[in-house]
């Protein structure tokens, strides 16, 4: 069974309250449906960095994402994962201000998931700053998870015959 780790940001649009921002909503339905019909087909497993996230902000949402947590495996921050992400940081492709997102990627690495999936584009989901930081994974021994969005692992689209009408 292929893993699967979720990042703070999935879960955040699975359990948030509707956004009416068109873009947010659509992707708060993307989360949805996968966690519907494709999670049964992964290991879906966080960290404590997920919960860390997960546990600030509004009491109520914070319930409901700490909900969500409760149902996954859980990976511990090893050394490898630790040294992997004050690498990641070392490279300069991410700013100062992303270190869990540095370590969200490295926990995933070093977990071996196939995949990271969130919807921080601006440093995890940004294929200028994976390139940089797939370079630096591989240079101490390691091979990074594909990193993608819920639409990019949806697999069989429940909206692919939407537009046939």
């Amino acid at each position: 069974m292929e893993i699967v780790y979720l990042e703070t940001s999935f879960v955040s649009l699975l359990v948030g309250n509707p956004s009416r921002d068109l873009l947010t909503a659509a992707n708060q339905q993307v989360t949805r449906d996968w966690w519907k019909l494709r999670r049964q087909q992964f290991l879906c497993i966080a960290s404590d960095e997920v919960t860390q996230e997960a546990s600030k902000g509004d009491a109520e949402q914070a319930r409901r994402r700490l909900a969500v947590l409760n149902m996954l495996t859980f990976v511990q921050a090893s050394k490898e994962a630790e040294d992997l992400s004050q690498a990641f940081r070392a490279t300069g492709a991410l700013p100062p201000n992303a270190q869990t997102d540095a370590a969200h990627l490295a926990i995933a690495t070093a977990a071996r998931a196939d995949y990271l999936l969130t919807w921080n584009c601006r440093h995890l989901a940004n294929a200028q700053i994976l390139r940089r930081l797939e370079r630096e994974a591989l240079r101490h021994g390691w091979k990074l998870p594909n990193v993608c969005t819920p639409a990019e692992l949806m697999g069989d689209s429940p909206y692919e015959n939407e537009s046939d009408s």
